[in-house]
């Protein structure tokens, strides 16, 4: 999966926690993005059988969507922690652990949430 899916998971994830649903129009401000390219990402994500959805209604994670959604989740919660932890801004550590969430292999996440604990 591409680093942008990932990034649409995530937000999809993290707007069904305090939505308990998400919107296109709710996903595309929150990743700056325009709404075409979420409906496209949406299309896709529905294809991997992460995401159910109808045309101009609600969406939701499939199973599978969920867990994708919380390993990734939670990948950028340790890094952002990790980063914090050496005072890194608020900004920069969301940012860039938004960034490092990505690349990162699970033997260096592991290595990261044992650091943090």
């Amino acid at each position: 999966m591409t680093k942008s899916l990932e990034d649409y998971v995530e937000a999809i994830y993290r707007l069904c926690e305090s939505n308990r649903s998400a919107r296109v129009v709710d996903i595309a401000k929150m990743l700056h993005v325009k709404m075409p390219s979420v409906n496209n990402a949406v299309k896709e994500l529905a294809s991997l059988n992460l995401v159910k959805y109808e045309k101009y209604r609600e969406i939701f994670l499939t199973e599978e969507g969920v867990a994708v959604a919380k390993k990734i989740f939670e990948h950028h919660t340790i890094l952002k922690n990790f980063l914090l932890s050496l005072g890194i801004s608020e900004e920069n550590a969301e940012h860039d652990a938004c960034q490092m969430e990505h690349i990162l292999s699970e033997e260096t996440m592991a290595a990261f949430k044992r650091a943090t604990k």
